[in-house]
């Protein structure tokens, strides 16, 4: 099976960029735009890794972090957080919540896939 990644954002820009770059890339790029139900997502189908967004409707990116860590099917699914608030507080949330990597919007087509890479070890 090939490389899987679960993109959980709801901004469509961005959603075109990150599926354009990785698919290019080789992946398989899922997309989820809801907070409510993104952790039935990932249950459901357990991708290789997550890029997910801090600011979703229905639910945060830290409260689904949370949920992901505390569940012993997704725990070790790597994450990579993606936001437009680049605050120290935020990052510091996310390690601590036990996120991969923490990216800031905007970002650079080649940061992605470096990063996407470096978190599988692809």
């Amino acid at each position: 099976m090939g490389k899987r990644v679960l993109l959980i954002e709801d901004e469509p820009n961005i959603i075109e960029a990150i599926s354009f770059i990785l698919s290019r890339d080789g992946w398989t790029v899922h997309i989820h735009e809801d907070g409510t139900t993104a952790v039935d997502k990932v249950r459901a189908m357990p991708p290789d890794m997550i890029i997910l967004d801090v600011m979703l409707p229905g639910r945060s990116g830290f409260d689904i972090l949370r949920d992901l860590r505390g569940d012993d099917t997704t725990k070790s699914i790597p994450v990579m957080m993606l936001t437009a608030r680049g605050q120290d507080k935020d990052r510091e949330l996310a390690m601590r919540l036990g996120a991969n990597l923490f990216m800031t919007k905007p970002f650079s087509n080649t940061e992605v896939r470096d990063h996407v890479r470096d978190l599988i070890g692809a």
